[in-house]
Formats: structure tokens, C-alpha cells, sequence
């Protein structure tokens, strides 16, 4: 009986090859969690990795207080569904203790805030690797990642200081004080993402499917209208059929007008689309850099 070996079958196996690596080379690793659907690939890799095991890596989401309810919903029922270890970092902790000053105005965001939690975090637990969902298709700065990206002891990111992986043999030595970000998915598109979720039955949050929201035009997007959303004299709210086709921080996370309401019709929007998928995402037009400035904070 011959074995068809497909693209995404090559690529599953290349990322659970990763996160086996993870395991092999690393003491206390832990997967970042947002409950976006790239992290959520990353989880049910690391359970079939692993299988008939539990993850051997506790899940961490980084709370920024302003999430979509439906994310929120969708984690502790995964977390349940798996048994898998949960430890959430709170952005309004930060800002409570003193540890970041929330933004105010119009276009105030939580978003950045994350990275201060996120490393507070990180030193809290000691992680020494944390695994994430990002791929290379996404971002410009996020195409420079290695699988095994290097941090320095204050959690910052050097894109020239990166090591090579030859042959996927991948070096996770580190000094004191420093970590690693993961990414198992990094070779992987928007489509395989999918196309992955589509033949492996994987749910999502309802809120990747078509529904209605009450919403707002701002600079040409469409926004979720939320209590954490401050609204200008001349905006309206109006209730429109959308979905979104990447989810984060409420502030900065656009939202498509679509009529998309199952895999098979995400899939065919997808692939007649000309807007990439993080052209709705209002953090990566704050400057041409946003994301590469970011990431060498110490964002995910």
C-alpha cells in the first residue's frame, strides 16, 4: 500500500519534527496561546506530536482584557477538551501594578502592552522556549524568524544575530537568562492554515465565520463597536455581516465584510482575495516597522 505524501502532510510532519525538538532540547517550554487559528493549529500539532500523551507544554495566553468574548469562550473549552495546563498573564495586572501605562484617545490600543506580560511572564514561569503561530507568509519582519528564534536576557529580538538551520538541525543553546521563540508553522501559507483545519475537522471560535456584529468605519476598516472602543463624533455604528479572518486585541483587530460561513466558503474567499491577511489589522499601520519594532521588544 503506498503512502501519498502530500504538501500538507509534509508540512505536518516538519512541524511536529519541531515541536518534538522542543521537547528533546528545551527544560520548560510552553506554547503561546491568543486563540487565533494559527495557535490553535500549533495545539492540535503538539497533541497529535505527543499523542496518546497529554502536551507536554502548558498553554499561555496573554489577557489583554479587551478580547473578543468568543475567543475567551473557545480557549477554556479547548483547555478542558485536551487536558491541557492553562496560565494566563493579565495586560490589566500590568497596568494595575505600574508595569505599563495604558494608552488613551481614539486609537489607544492594549496590543503593544502585551510584550511587558508577556516577558514578565516568561521570567515568572522560566520559560526557557516558547512556541508560537506565526509563519513567514505573514509579515515581513515575521519572514526573517528562524524555527528556533533567538532572545537575548531581556527577551529582545536581533534579526542579524540568528542562527543558521542547515539541514532542519536546529540549536537551541543558550545562555543564562535567555529563551527561545518557536515556530512550527513558520513554512506553512494563509491557505495551508486552512486547507489544514478543513481535512483535520479542527474548530475554530464563531467568530472566524460570517455573523452579525455592530461595527464602525474607521480609516477604511471596519471595528468591533465594544465598550473599550472610543468612537469619534462622526462615527456610527452600524450592524453589518462580518468576520474576522485573524483575531487579537479588540482595538486592533479588523473585521471582513463577508458572506463566509463555513471552511469551504472561507477557503474559496481566500483564494479570490487580493488583501493580505494582516491588511486588516490596525497595530501593523501605526509605521512601516510596526511589527519588526515589536518583535525586537519582545513581542510574540
Amino acid at each position: 500500500m503506498s503512502y501519498k505524501l502530500t504538501h500538507l502532510k509534509e508540512l505536518e510532519s516538519e512541524s511536529i519534527y519541531v515541536l518534538r525538538e522542543v521537547a528533546a532540547q528545551f527544560e520548560k517550554p510552553a506554547i503561546l496561546f491568543s486563540g487565533g487559528k494559527d495557535s490553535i493549529v500549533v495545539t492540535y500539532l503538539a497533541y497529535k506530536a505527543f499523542y496518546p500523551a497529554k502536551i507536554p507544554f502548558p498553554l499561555v495566553h496573554i489577557d489583554t482584557g479587551h478580547n473578543f468574548a468568543e475567543t475567551i469562550t473557545y480557549r477554556d473549552e479547548l483547555v478542558k477538551k485536551l487536558g491541557a495546563r492553562l496560565i494566563v498573564g493579565s495586560v490589566q495586572e500590568s497596568i494595575d501594578t505600574g508595569r505599563v501605562k495604558e494608552e488613551k484617545g481614539y486609537y489607544a490600543s492594549r496590543n503593544r502592552l502585551q510584550t511587558t506580560t508577556l516577558l514578565d511572564t516568561i521570567d515568572r514561569y522560566q520559560f526557557d522556549a516558547c512556541i508560537g503561530g506565526a509563519r513567514r507568509d505573514e509579515e515581513k519582519a515575521r519572514a526573517k524568524e528562524r524555527f528556533f528564534s533567538h532572545r537575548d536576557e531581556l527577551g529582545q529580538w536581533n534579526p542579524k544575530n540568528q542562527r543558521p538551520e542547515l539541514w532542519n538541525i536546529f540549536n537551541g543553546k543558550k545562555n543564562m537568562g535567555e529563551h527561545f521563540r518557536v515556530f512550527p508553522i513558520s513554512n506553512w501559507t494563509e491557505m495551508d492554515v486552512w486547507q489544514y483545519i478543513y481535512q483535520n475537522n479542527i474548530p475554530l471560535p464563531s467568530i472566524y465565520f460570517t455573523h452579525e456584529r455592530a461595527c464602525f468605519l474607521r480609516n477604511g476598516q471596519w471595528l468591533a463597536a465594544e465598550p473599550c472602543m472610543k468612537l469619534k463624533p462622526n462615527e456610527k455604528v452600524e450592524i453589518k455581516q462580518v468576520r474576522c479572518r485573524t483575531v487579537g486585541d479588540i482595538s486592533c483587530t479588523g473585521l471582513t465584510l463577508s458572506k463566509a460561513h463555513n471552511l469551504t466558503d472561507i477557503i474559496a474567499e481566500i483564494a479570490a482575495t487580493r488583501i493580505t491577511e494582516r491588511g486588516g489589522r490596525a497595530d501593523d499601520k501605526r509605521s512601516e516597522t510596526s511589527m519588526e519594532d515589536r518583535k525586537k521588544e519582545g513581542y510574540f
